[in-house]
């Protein structure tokens, strides 16, 4: 049953700790020796399940969090959106160390990457990150269990240590975060070498000449412009018609064209048959939708068709008739409770988009729930970031959502070519585009391509969440000179006429 909108209210009230502070934070690493039962034990310490565990803590709850991974943060700290930034980072300032500073008067000269270091920076942001969940858990007296969780009754988890031995740990409520995986491709088997899934284009020791790119959506766009402007020649294989399909059209169609400029090529309406290694080479099979065949050879193979949710190990027999749908995903109530009343589910092992800021959401909120309160996620407003350059950020509907729908609405866009700040800056390709209401001027939705759009469109999502117009926007005051002028333009754009444009 997939989830849409949970609606109301806040807070709670603390209770006391139950045992000397001294033994919580000396069983920190390794849970509860006492067998005590919890009020809560989470089950995956992502950015759902860490939350969550931190939330349901504050608000006095003894919680317990298993972890198999070793380390707090789930794929997105560890080997997912951190880690794919800072290589995005790192890779933006060699671009333009490159190609971009003799504009600004700045010449340098002997340019080289030094990937080790690279990699090292990168390593260093998520180890700090990491370690500083792990001190959230202790100021919050959040007992911490690495190891594997299994259940063994609907309450019982046996958690295999990573350390050896077994722990069992009990829980009047428990909440399933288990995230999600990479999905596999039949005849395209991953080594992390030659055909690598983003985790292996985390760790790449050299920069290939030629990465192919299976799926043309967020992370395989990311992952290609990092090595993309390390000097690789990229190629995008997409079986639909176009690269992320849930953009706004107008919006994507100059996104494409802006990667296309910046070397990306693209083959759309194709599918890869089967991957071959050869020597050091990937050859692909693909065919197009026409029934076209040709071969492709590349040095890497990225695999980027998208995300399962990872439920193996847990048992889940033993815990109940939980539900899954057709997906894999486990269904949960508007409570975020599974068939199960006290086991909840959160993140991207349920429906809705499969985005870490989304999982922490539905963990803020099942744990009010839990606590006798009332929780709200609206997945409606979770926006979405592609972090490329430029960066594209969107929430709510696009426009062709919204024509299928048949809502009439008025739509206004603002080129950052027309903004001071962008232009200082010398950042200015793309545009913002407000879709709203025909009759009411209510935003139903937000697209942004251009300089820090995923930081601009927290505002469109703000606005979102209060249902407010683009009139609204337009008649708030911005800084000058600032990006989110274009914000502002793009609102009364919409709802009257721009000042700029």
């Amino acid at each position: 049953m997939a989830l849409r909108a949970l609606t109301a209210g806040y807070r709670t009230a603390r209770s006391q700790t139950v045992g000397s502070l001294t033994h919580r934070y000396l069983l920190g690493v390794r849970g509860f020796a006492s067998g005590e039962q919890q009020d809560l034990v989470v089950i995956g310490g992502g950015p759902g399940g860490y939350v969550a565990a931190i939330k349901a803590a504050q608000m006095g709850m003894k919680v317990t969090c298993i972890e198999g991974r070793g380390k707090l943060g789930g794929t997105c700290l560890n080997i997912g959106c951190i880690p794919s930034k800072a290589l995005l980072n790192s890779s933006q300032k060699y671009h333009d160390a490159m190609d971009n500073f003799k504009e600004y008067g700045v010449e340098v000269s002997d340019v080289k990457i030094v990937l080790p270091q690279m990699m090292k920076q990168k390593d260093k942001a998520v180890a700090g990150l990491t370690s500083g969940i792990e001190g959230l858990f202790k100021k919050n007296k959040v007992s911490y269990i690495k190891g594997w969780g299994s259940f063994t009754s609907a309450n019982d988890i046996d958690v295999a240590l990573l350390d050896g031995g077994n722990q069992t740990v009990s829980g009047k409520n428990i909440i399933i975060s288990t995230g999600s995986e990479v999905t596999p491709l039949p005849g395209i088997p991953i080594d992390e070498e030659k055909i690598i899934s983003s985790t292996g284009a985390l760790l790449l020791k050299e920069v290939p000449q030629h990465m192919a790119v299976i799926g043309g959506g967020y992370i395989g766009l990311e992952m290609g412009s990092v090595w993309g402007r390390l000097g690789a020649k990229i190629t995008v294989i997409e079986f639909m018609d176009t690269i992320v399909p849930t953009m706004d059209s107008e919006v994507r169609k100059a996104f494409q064209r802006s990667l296309t400029k910046q070397g990306f090529k693209f083959k759309l309406n194709t599918k890869v048959n089967g991957a071959e290694i050869k020597g050091d080479k990937v050859i692909l099979d693909l065919e197009t939708k026409k029934g076209d065949k040709e071969t492709l050879d590349a040095d890497v193979v990225l695999v980027c068709a998208g995300r399962r949710p990872y439920l193996k190990g847990l048992n889940l027999e033993k815990a109940g008739k939980l539900q899954t749908d057709n997906r894999g995903r486990l269904e949960v109530n508007h409570m975020f409770q599974t068939s199960v009343p006290h086991i909840y589910a959160i993140g991207d092992c349920i429906p809705g988009p499969m985005l870490a800021h989304k999982a922490e959401e539905d963990g803020v909120a099942a744990v009010e729930y839990i606590a006798g309160k009332k929780g709200h996620v609206d997945y409606n407003t979770v926006p979405g970031i592609v972090y490329t350059h430029p960066e594209v950020a969107s929430v709510g509907k696009t426009e062709d959502q919204c024509k299928a729908e048949g809502v009439a609405v008025k739509c206004g866009k603002f080129g950052f070519m027309a903004n001071s700040r962008a232009r200082t800056v010398g950042d200015f390709e793309g545009v913002v585009k407000f879709v709203s209401d025909a009759k009411t001027d209510k935003i139903l939705g937000a697209h942004i391509m251009g300089p820090s759009a995923g930081e601009l469109i927290s505002e469109c999502v703000l606005a979102m969440n209060y249902g407010a117009s683009t009139e609204d926007i337009a008649r708030t005051c911005h800084g000058h000179p600032t990006l989110s002028e274009a914000i502002k333009e793009a609102a009364m754009a919409t709802y009257d006429q721009p000042i700029h444009s």
